[in-house]
């Protein structure tokens, strides 16, 4: 893959938003500016265990239920995982599973506001840093390592090095796209670090000469999975927000049950992934899943999520991730349940929402 650097990718993304809307694929707007009301609503996911349950809700018809019971209809769109969040900035998406800092990154470089209305899970040991020939971080100096470039597998990586006392500037990062990264690895015995998430990690995992040396269990709580709304059509549409949140919490409900209803699901689950069921819950006991809203509401009111998010956007900063005229890290604002903001107010592009979840939580769905 062509290796893009962050201001081109900024480029890029403001050239397709511009585009979409020129071509008129963008929202419909009303004479105020103001995102119109929708009927209908696409949704992009792509394949980890922690957003597997998207599947499974999009073929058993739970989203179609919550849909209909909000007289709204949704699309479920799966797709590679970076061109899932470009098609979501583009516009041609209105919503998409994506970690804390692409919901971050991505969207506000090209001054688009994400709400994060659920908080999934967050890894737990899913997202790993695997070698060959028993080769430790300190190893891999002046070597090539593979991964999605400006993705949570970057971010891992760096916080890899920083607890080893090395910079990126020791190794050579080699891009190289999610679908292809895992059969690359495996066929090619000369490439030597490689860094995913699961499935692709236990994929990888099953080659006899290779190991997992450094994995997010290590960070746990910094790399958080959502399901993000594009800001303004959410707040025209908080249909969408009350159906995915009701959809993502019957499905929670059916996977904590341990019976053949709940295996039947995780099967299905797991066949989106290309996994065996033994597979899927394997990889779900490094995925720390909030099983109920509760939970995860209560981690995205803590002070944790606060300091975990710290580290993530002085990440973005650094690798000039928060777009091109970004002066620091506070430039770009984070707003957190209780009404805080860590950053700039007055430009606010990830907003970390608990009232759908806590409709679940108090029985108002």
């Amino acid at each position: 893959m062509k290796k893009l650097n962050s201001v081109t990718r900024v480029i890029v993304f403001l050239l397709i938003v511009s585009l979409t809307v020129a071509c008129g694929k963008g929202d419909k707007k009303d004479s105020s500016g103001l995102e119109s009301k929708k009927k209908t609503f696409k949704i992009a996911w792509s394949i980890y265990s922690g957003w597997q349950p998207w599947d499974y809700a999009n073929q058993s018809k739970i989203l179609k239920k919550w849909g209909e019971k909000y007289g709204i209809e949704i699309e479920l769109i799966k797709m590679d995982y970076i061109a899932s969040i470009e098609a979501y900035v583009a516009g041609q998406v209105d919503g998409c599973v994506m970690t804390n800092m692409e919901a971050l990154d991505m969207p506000a470089s090209a001054g688009i506001a994400s709400t994060a209305i659920i908080l999934g899970d967050y890894s737990n040991g899913n997202d790993a840093l695997l070698t060959r020939d028993n080769l430790q971080i300190e190893d891999l100096m002046g070597k090539e390592v593979n991964l999605v470039e400006l993705s949570v597998s970057h971010y891992l990586f760096s916080r890899a090095l920083d607890k080893k006392g090395m910079k990126e500037s020791d190794v050579k990062i080699v891009n190289t796209s999610d679908s292809d990264i895992a059969p690359a690895f495996i066929s090619n015995k000369e490439l030597k670090a490689v860094v995913t998430w699961n499935p692709l990690v236990m994929k990888i995992k099953e080659e006899k000469d290779v190991k997992q040396i450094f994995s997010s269990a290590s960070i746990p709580g910094e790399i958080i999975d959502l399901m993000v709304v594009n800001t303004d059509v959410l707040n025209a549409n908080p249909e969408i927000g009350n159906a995915l949140v009701g959809t993502w919490y019957e499905v929670m409900g059916i996977m904590k049950q341990e019976n053949k209803t709940a295996d039947d699901a995780l099967t299905i689950m797991a066949e989106s992934g290309g996994s065996t069921l033994q597979e899927y819950k394997d990889q779900l006991k490094t995925t720390a899943l909030f099983y109920t809203s509760k939970s995860a509401i209560n981690y995205v009111k803590s002070k944790e999520i606060v300091k975990n998010m710290d580290y993530i956007r002085k990440f973005c900063f650094s690798h000039g991730l928060l777009g091109e005229n970004a002066s620091s890290f506070d430039q770009v604002g984070i707003q957190y349940p209780d009404g805080s903001v860590q950053g700039d107010k007055n430009n606010i592009k990830l907003y970390f929402d608990a009232s759908y979840m806590e409709k679940v939580a108090n029985d108002k769905l």
